[in-house]
């Protein structure tokens, strides 16, 4: 059974997290990618612990399912090469700095010369125009000028850090594959492909729609500690008394009038609709008090079989090994191109027609060979003496 995007093939020139991690969940449906790693760059993400190999689990996750070939974009001989591969290669991915590509020789309108159907997706910081366009930046600088950090967090703590990267992934992992999906979607009629320009802050600016929208529209900004789920309401996790945690979601007057009665407050439901933010502070305070009595099993036994949305806030290895995961089949196991089975996080987007069990081995191939490399030019003409010739000159591995 094909995958759903079994007929896109894609070149990828981006490492690190974002590029990589859309074109991780694209391998995943069944696109054929082929990384074009350059020669003298190291993917600082290979150098991430634990590791296995040499590569880390982060590196092995993000890149299953890819092909790859080794070029140094420097030199004449490795463009002309990306020029021929995007003939059939008709749609590109890339995370440089603006202008870095056309540097380079490989910006769209050059390579749009070269195949109209190319889509060609640029994922940067701060986009391909603007007064930012050149500036570095990370996760935390876009979430910053996005304004989403100032309302992420509570007084007390100020700004807080998230455990992923969400401008980067939801930003511009996530973002890229809709682009490149809906381009796909179009040329199909149009014939033609386009430039999709993903800037990270204007995503993570986006992504702000609910609280945010206020912000836009009325100029009333949201607070730290404001909102109905940033601090302004009992929502939130609560320590036990063996120093774990537990999420309480009971927002609804349903949940909520059964969570205050299962933990001997039932009358507390009353002050959970104040709106004085002094008085929800203190309403807080007690459950913490309350919750932080009994050990994190207790509460979890306490509300297993009562629908109020509590739960216990669990460690990637617990949510791992957890029923529901094992239930949505959320790990799978991947034979490493060194001959492992390593354990990973399984693609989250289920199809009737398709599998986890379904992950093709013989597609992990990430790292460059000569083997494969040559197998792959010779598709596009290149005589044995013009792959020696290039591997002579350093051009390719």
């Amino acid at each position: 059974m094909s995958k759903p995007l079994s007929q896109l093939k894609i070149l990828d020139f981006s490492t690190l997290l974002p590029g990589p991690y859309a074109s991780m969940l694209m391998a995943d449906m069944g696109a054929e990618i082929l990384r074009v790693e350059a020669i003298d760059r190291h993917d600082l993400v290979k150098s991430f612990k634990p590791s296995i190999n040499g590569n880390s689990y982060a590196f092995l996750t993000l890149n299953r399912n890819k092909k790859a070939i080794a070029l140094d974009l420097k030199k004449p001989a490795a463009v002309e090469i990306v020029k021929k591969l995007i003939s059939e290669y008709d749609i590109l991915l890339e995370q440089f700095r603006p202008g870095v590509m056309a540097k380079l020789g490989l910006d769209y309108q050059t390579l749009k010369a070269i195949n109209p159907k190319l889509i060609y997706c640029s994922i940067t910081g701060y986009g391909q125009n603007g007064c930012y366009k050149d500036r570095a930046g990370h996760d935390i600088n876009y979430l910053a000028l996005s304004g989403l950090a100032s309302f992420s967090g509570t007084e007390a703590t100020g700004p807080v850090l998230s455990g992923t990267q969400i401008a980067d992934i939801a930003g511009g992992s996530h973002h890229a594959v809709m682009g490149i999906m809906a381009a796909a979607f179009q040329r199909l009629s149009t014939g033609q492909g386009q430039h999709i320009d993903i800037s990270m802050t204007d995503a993570a600016f986006a992504l702000t729609g609910m609280f945010g929208a206020g912000g836009v529209g009325a100029g009333d900004d949201p607070q730290l500690g404001g909102t109905l789920l940033n601090g302004g309401s009992f929502y939130g996790y609560y320590q036990t008394k063996d120093n774990r945690y537990l999420s309480v979601g009971s927002l609804e007057p349903k949940f909520a009038k059964i969570f205050f009665t299962e933990i001997g407050q039932a009358d507390w439901y009353r002050r959970s609709h104040s709106s004085d933010v002094q008085e929800q502070a203190q309403l807080k305070v007690d459950i913490s008090s309350i919750i932080s009595e009994q050990s994190l099993n207790y509460w979890t036994d306490k509300f297993a079989l009562l629908d109020t949305c509590i739960e216990p806030v669990l460690s990637v290895s617990e949510a791992q090994n957890s029923p529901l995961m094992r239930d949505r089949n959320m790990v799978i196991e991947v034979k490493t191109p060194s001959g492992e089975f390593v354990k990973q996080i399984a693609p989250a987007i289920k199809f009737t027609q398709m599998t986890n069990e379904e992950f093709p081995e013989e597609n992990y191939i990430f790292t460059p060979n000569k083997e494969n490399t040559q197998t792959l030019l010779k598709r596009f003409s290149y005589s044995q003496q013009d792959i020696n010739s290039l591997v002579a000159e350093n051009v390719i591995k």
